[in-house]
């Protein structure tokens, strides 16, 4: 014989329900698809700063920002409907080794890279210009 109750004399059987477990939603979701990687306040303001400065000298007119799963990509264009001129990207999988941060230019070539976006971004300071064949 069982310990079940008999069920025919109109005894009721209990489910164990102590075996579920309670699942944080956000952390959930978070795990299933993980948030982009974004650039933070003052690094945008960094950027914006320089794009500024060089929309102002008539090398850039248009951006665009991408957050994308393992890196955040802020890229300049001289025509919008053209490649980017430059890619300013951040890649948080790169910062233990050569650094986070850095540009990259329209043939894929980086052109400095490290882990202080001001100090990458001082690549900008000499003066970069397309030459056009």
């Amino acid at each position: 014989m069982t310990d079940q109750p008999d069920l025919r004399h109109g005894e009721s059987r209990s489910v164990d329900t102590n075996s579920s477990v309670v699942v944080d939603l956000r952390e959930y979701k978070q795990s299933k698809d993980p948030l982009p990687v974004t650039f933070h306040r003052r690094e945008l303001d960094a950027i914006l700063w320089i794009y500024g400065r060089m929309v102002g000298e008539g090398e850039w007119r248009d951006y665009a920002i991408d957050h994308l799963k393992d890196k955040a990509v802020f890229s300049v264009f001289k025509r919008s409907g053209e490649m980017p001129l430059f890619r300013i990207e951040k890649n948080p999988k790169l910062s233990a080794k050569q650094g986070a941060f850095s540009v990259v230019n329209t043939s894929g070539m980086i052109l400095k890279r490290g882990h202080d976006l001001n100090q990458v971004l001082k690549v900008f300071d000499k003066q970069l210009k397309l030459v056009e064949k």
